[in-house]
């Protein structure tokens, strides 16, 4: 899928998860809600880190495009190195390592460790990356073009900041969940860990597939492309993402949304 329908499904994914925990007696307090949504709708666009031509790559300007090149190169080395007969050779990396179940687990479980070890300043830098993305993502149009980048970049580090404040706040939020000391903060792996899952199952719906999986291997295949039977598969950018699943994800969020916060 493109970017906007990614980050359109993350944010959905955590207003619905908002939803199922008050359901269960639990509702999240209304900060987590919404930093969590934006920093789901931010991380179910990391996956296209491999991808040069992705929102993510060109997010941060040389520093993203760089970072880029070295995943791509790291995702194709792996490929290369654990692929089995019935895995076709490629030329890149894109739709490998960062889009597996592992990946996911990683990076949240590594963001997570990061944001009770770092301090605030950790913190705010995990908001910040991922408001970039949440704002280049949702508000795409808006937010295309060199020209806008520094006008992104301000307006994340400023909302990042705000939230972050918020959070600190007793009853805010910092220790959902977690509330032992020390571990606040630790939930900001969960919303990274369900975008980068989001995102991949997005991608299975499309003709290539996505190898969720890796590394379990699948018959010959060690890099199974999990998808539904191919005559339900789509295009990216095709009429099915564009008028069908772009406003479905948002109805999904707002009702989401509506039922974490008790309105229904």
């Amino acid at each position: 899928m493109m970017g906007p329908a990614h980050s359109l499904s993350g944010a959905a994914a955590w207003l619905g998860v908002g939803a199922a925990t008050a359901a269960a007696g639990h509702p999240m307090p209304w900060p987590v809600l919404l930093v969590g949504a934006l920093i789901c709708a931010g991380a179910a666009l990391a996956p296209d880190l491999d991808h040069k031509a992705a929102t993510i790559s060109r997010a941060f300007g040389p520093l993203s495009r760089w970072l880029c090149e070295i995943v791509d190169t790291l995702s194709h080395t792996v490929y290369q190195g654990t692929r089995k007969k019935g895995d076709p050779r490629r030329s890149g990396g894109h739709r490998t390592l960062t889009h597996t179940w592992l990946w996911a687990v990683l990076i949240g479980g590594g963001t997570s460790v990061l944001a009770i070890t770092g301090g605030r300043w950790a913190v705010l830098g995990i908001l910040f990356v991922h408001m970039v993305l949440a704002i280049e993502g949702l508000l795409w149009r808006a937010a295309r073009g060199s020209s806008s980048d520094v006008l992104v970049w301000l307006l994340a580090a400023t909302s990042a900041w705000i939230l972050a404040g918020i959070l600190d706040e007793p009853g805010k939020g910092s220790d959902w969940l977690f509330t032992a000391p020390g571990q606040e903060y630790l939930w900001l792996g969960l919303p990274i860990v369900l975008g980068a899952l989001v995102h991949d199952i997005g991608d299975a719906l499309t003709v290539s597939g996505c190898p969720i999986l890796w590394p379990i291997p699948v018959g010959r295949k060690r890099w199974y492309p999990v998808g539904p039977p191919k005559a339900m598969r789509f295009r990216a950018g095709s009429w099915v993402e564009l008028k069908v699943l772009m406003p479905a994800f948002m109805v999904l969020g707002g009702v989401g949304g509506a039922a974490a916060l008790n309105y229904i």
